[in-house]
This record gives C-alpha cells, structure tokens and sequence, in this order.
C-alpha cells in the first residue's frame, strides 16, 4: 500500500471523507488522493516520492508556477516581522493601491480571505446599496459555498432559489433567481417578472466551474446594458479569470466594465486571500463609511499581501508572461482539436488563454446543460491514465486546466502524446 493510500486511510478517521474541500476526495474519478508533498515550478511531487505534470496549478492561483522565488523570498521576508498583527499595515495599502491602477473599474477595494467571502460581502454592498433584495446567478456558475449562492437551477429557464445543499434553509436562497448562461432571454424574463426587485447580476464572465464555457453573441455587454436600464448592479467573478486572462482580467478581455469585482486566489499568490471592489460610491457604503457592515481579523493579512503583491508586480511589469501562457493554450488546445479529427471522438474542446476544458462530449459546450452532457465515467477513466503517465489534471471532469508561466511547450508536447496514446492504446 502507497504512502498515499495510507493517509487517505488515516485522514478520513479524523476528516470528513478524509478531505478538506470535497473534490479532493477523487470520488468522481474512481480513485484515490494523492498527498502532495511539494511543488516546484510546473510540478508536484506526492509523498511517494512521484512526480506529476501540474494543470490545477491549486486551482488557478499559481500562475507564475508553483514556488516562485521571488513569491517564497517574500512570505519569507514578510513572516520575519510577524504574521498576523489585527491592525492596519503598509503593505495592504500597497496591494489596494496596484488593484486599483491596473483594473479600471475598481476605485476602492476591501481585502478579504477568500473567494467566498469577497462574494458574500459584495452581494451585500449591493443590496445595501439598491435597496433591493433579490440576485441573479447563472446556472452553472459557482461563486464559492455561502447559503444564498447553494442554489440548483429547475429545467426552465429560470427559477426561484431553491437550496443546493443540505443545511440552507429555503429562506437563504429564496431571493437567489437563476438564468442560464449565455440566453439572454432568460435574464430579461427575470427581469421582467421581477421589476425594481433585482439588486444585482453576478457571473464568472468565463465560466471555469462547468469545465472552461466562453461567453458568446456579446453576451456580456448585453448583461451590462440590462443592469444600467434596471437600477442593478452587475458582479464580475474574476476569482478565476482575475489577473489571468490579462493584468486587468476578463473586464479588460472583453471591454466590460463591472460594478463590483471579486478576487480571489491569484491575488495571494498562494496564500489565502481575497477581495472585492468597484466604483466608489458602491464600496463607500461599506463600514466604517457606510452601513453594510463586514469584518475579518486575518483581512489584509501580511503574509498573504506580500506573496499576491510580488505576483502582481510581477505580471504587471512583464507582459510576456501572458504572451507565454497563451501560447501553451492555444497549442494545447488545438493539440486535442487535432486528436479529437483523428479519431473522431465523441468529445470538444473549450480554451482561452490559459484557461482550457477536455469535454467528453460531442457538443461544443455554451452552457450548463451542454456540460451535462459530458460522459463522466469516460472522463474517468482518462483521468487515471493520465495520472498514472505523471499528469496531473483535475479531478472531475467539469473543471478547467491552468497554464502557468512555469510550463514549457515540452510540458505541453508531452501531454499531447499522451492523450494520443490514450486513444490509440488506452482502455477507453
């Protein structure tokens, strides 16, 4: 028995399946997970001592690659000082301050610890700032495990909230009304049955939380137009495209600018951490300025600032970084475009930039219920052969891959022939 299995065997005694965040668990893929034991650069290696070609890069936040050193000489800096004070530092201004240069939308900017929370927390400033109590997400979307956000959509094309999870009551989510990605029509239904009601539309401007799903047909400038013709707020989820898809993210992607923004995850450059800005007279009235109230002890925690902040800068100053990234995309991309022609496969793929998605699935993916459609156990059992050649992709078939500056046009050449192999020689 591995090292691995051992302590997947201990872990669930003591943990709840043995995992942290649930995905881990490698429940979907029919296998066990692998303790990670380090990371360098483009890799992982577990505690037995193998190693593995990363593309969850910890879920998008390792863009530079995994301990970078001038990231790991910053935390290091930083912990000498201490690492946690409870009260304002320098550094934090710092990071607000660069936030606010590089995304034009974002005049003030309040640190958080995570993606959830800057989600929480802006779904608040929104409805204390329109008066209004109902939201819009899109189904498919995943904006992190608060109550109201728990919601699964009905087969319609909208529906009022109904709880996604066990433990949120009805009354979380019932203000939580759900469109459906890339169908306008059914955002201007819901407005329509919901006048002067709705506070905000919330979206992933490129969904990485049902595979890697594009918007089309100048989708989000439509959702823009909307909000402004209806008193409502529009939210960028940038927790995965932020400072991914470019220095300014998907708003400057595709020349949509938000209301309010969430961060998360890029921003700590490994650490925890997350945020939420937007125009001034929005963020104004979070305390002590204004009366939505929000908190945290660990906000804007040294420690974290330091890391997010050399990996800004870091991007910022070296704009090469995103030609290199989305380079490897694209090769990819059309590496598996290329296998799916050859052995007229049953299966698409979805990429931009650095962001990319394998569907097990013949249709071009644009919505959640196209992602549906994926066959899950052939995603599977691709998984585990690829694990097994030293590739470490997700572990669920509706979750993106992530490029980092790290990886080489070898790296990428390398899973290709791989993924050849799998379909000339695998057990499909």
């Amino acid at each position: 028995m591995t090292i691995s299995e051992n302590l997947n065997i201990e872990a669930q005694k003591y943990i709840p399946g043995g995992v942290n965040s649930p995905v881990r668990a490698f429940r979907s893929v029919g296998s066990t997970p692998r303790f990670m034991k380090s990371a360098d650069g483009a890799y992982l290696i577990d505690e037995d001592g193998n190693k593995y070609l990363d593309f969850i890069g910890s879920w998008g936040p390792m863009i530079l690659g995994h301990n970078h050193p001038d990231v790991r000489e910053a935390v290091i800096d930083a912990a000498a000082s201490g690492l946690s004070f409870g009260a304002a530092t320098k550094i934090e201004v710092e990071m607000a301050k660069l936030i606010c240069e590089v995304v034009p939308s974002v005049e003030l900017v309040r640190m958080v610890n995570s993606g959830t929370e800057a989600v929480m927390s802006a779904l608040r400033v929104a409805r204390g700032h329109t008066g209004r109590d109902k939201i819009i997400k899109f189904e498919g979307c995943y904006h992190g495990h608060s109550d109201s956000m728990l919601v699964k959509a009905g087969s319609g094309a909208l529906t009022t909230g109904v709880p996604d999870s066990a433990g949120v009551p009805e009354g979380c989510a019932k203000d939580t009304l759900t469109a459906i990605y890339n169908d306008i029509n059914s955002v201007e239904r819901l407005f329509e049955e919901n006048k002067g009601e709705i506070a905000a539309i919330i979206i992933e401007p490129v969904v990485a939380n049902m595979g890697v799903v594009l918007p089309k047909d100048n989708f989000l400038q439509k959702l823009r137009d909307i909000c402004t013709e209806n008193g409502a707020l529009l939210i960028f989820d940038e927790v995965i495209t932020g400072f991914r898809l470019g220095i300014d993210g998907a708003q400057g992607y595709f020349n949509v600018k938000p209301d309010l923004t969430i961060f998360g995850k890029i921003i700590g450059g490994g650490m925890p951490v997350g945020a939420y800005g937007g125009k001034r007279e929005i963020m104004e009235n979070v305390a002590p300025l204004g009366k939505v109230y929000q908190a945290g002890t660990l906000s804007g925690n040294p420690i974290a600032m330091a890391a997010g902040i050399t990996q800004l800068r870091t991007l910022r100053d070296n704009p090469k970084i995103y030609e290199h990234i989305r380079s490897l995309g694209n090769r990819l991309a059309t590496g598996i475009e290329d296998i799916i022609k050859k052995h007229n496969l049953k299966c698409s793929v979805n990429n931009l930039e650095s962001l990319c998605c394998f569907f097990f699935s013949p249709e071009k993916i644009e919505d959640y219920n196209g992602a549906k459609t994926s066959d899950t156990a052939a995603y599977a059992k691709y998984f585990n052969f690829m694990l097994n050649k030293g590739i470490y992709l997700a572990p669920a078939q509706f979750e993106a891959m992530f490029i980092s500056n790290a990886h080489t046009e070898k790296d990428i050449d390398f899973t290709l022939e791989c993924i050849e192999e799998y379909f000339t020689k695998g057990d499909m």
